[in-house]
């Protein structure tokens, strides 16, 4: 919208793959933020989120719906959603209108959780690059499943995602490890949590897949990987646990935030 004010405002871009528990976050952290006397709007930018649980301000699904474009251009959910990313990129103006109203709001947007879209297409990131010049100040929070703790090889791959996604999407970035509360269920942590959140020597994560059979061959590609991660020492994790339970904050948080 040309000649229009800027937002001047603050929020999250909650990011992470699908089942991460980005909408729950939003849910949580939208009761916290209020029950400290916070203004919030939370933003709906996933046109595949249907049956939101928290009071959401902006929907995209008013703009483009994911399951209209699968039918009109016979595409699959993945093709599907990154021409819905496509299509709010290139109708920006309808966001900022829809934003505008809540200028002195704190903003959660509840983004897809299509990997592509936070590694190397380039919708999201233009989308968020368009925010911060209506002076809309954004922080990624990138939320990662904290069962992938229990599986050394997917703890690598996590971390290269997570790496990737630091990257790619230019903007101030908090990593959280989520369903804290469920990690005694996934099974018996390698290592104290500390080596996972701060992304310790990965040298013992390669002897533990040097033990498994199929890892054996890929030792070298691993340490590779490792390295690479190290190289960039960019990559660590804060755990989170949110628990709706009915109290003034219901966002738990560990004690190391």
């Amino acid at each position: 919208m040309a000649g229009a004010a800027p937002l001047t405002a603050f929020g999250q871009a909650v990011i992470g793959p699908p089942g991460s528990g980005k909408t729950t976050y939003c849910l949580g952290m939208s009761q916290f933020l209020r029950a400290l006397g916070r203004r919030v709007a939370v933003v709906n930018l996933d046109p595949a989120n249907e049956g939101l649980p928290y009071e959401c301000a902006v929907d995209v699904g008013e703009l483009v719906g994911l399951g209209d474009v699968m039918d009109a251009l016979r595409l699959g959910p993945n093709g599907g959603l990154l021409y819905c990313m496509e299509y709010l990129e290139a109708n920006l103006d309808w966001l900022r209108a829809k934003l505008d109203p809540l200028r002195d709001h704190y903003f959660l947007f509840d983004c897809p959780g299509q990997v592509e879209l936070c590694t190397h297409h380039g919708a999201l990131r233009s989308i968020f690059s368009q925010m911060a010049q209506w002076d809309l100040r954004l922080t990624a929070v990138h939320l990662v499943d904290s069962h992938y703790c229990t599986d050394p090889a997917k703890f690598i791959s996590v971390l290269c995602t997570s790496l990737a996604t630091m990257l790619h999407v230019e903007l101030p970035h908090v990593n959280l490890l989520s369903k804290m509360d469920l990690i005694e269920h996934y099974g018996k942590l390698a290592f104290n949590l500390d080596y996972y959140t701060e992304v310790l020597d990965l040298s013992y994560l390669l002897d533990h897949l040097a033990s498994d059979p199929f890892f054996r061959h890929y030792r070298q590609l691993n340490e590779k990987l490792v390295q690479l991660i190290e190289d960039y020492s960019l990559v660590s994790f804060i755990p989170l646990n949110i628990q709706v339970l009915g109290m003034k904050s219901p966002l738990l948080l560990s004690h190391r935030v």
